[in-house]
């Protein structure tokens, strides 16, 4: 399964949401360089999702803000989460 998301690295506070359009956001504190950027994604989604972080996988845009992840797992269990975790956040 692949999720797109936008990512805001030096964020005020660690969130995922939705954004009006539809589409995930991921704010992070963490600064955009050596990777930690990213490493906080996949921990924000791993604790979201309830998966662990070895699971998630960036296949695009590991330096950019939009990035797409690889989500590693059965597709019907993963898209059961995915739609519990909407239906709770919005």
């Amino acid at each position: 399964m692949t999720i797109r998301l936008r990512v805001q690295p030096r964020a005020r506070r660690t969130a995922l949401e939705r954004t009006p359009e539809g589409a995930l956001k991921a704010a992070v504190t963490a600064a955009p360089e050596d990777g930690k950027a990213n490493d906080a994604v996949v921990a924000l989604l791993a604790k979201a999702w309830r998966l662990p972080k070895s699971t998630f996988e960036i296949v695009r845009g590991g330096t950019a803000r939009e990035k797409t992840l690889m989500v590693a797992g059965d597709t019907a269990m993963l898209a059961d989460r995915f739609a519990e975790w909407m239906l709770k956040n919005g």
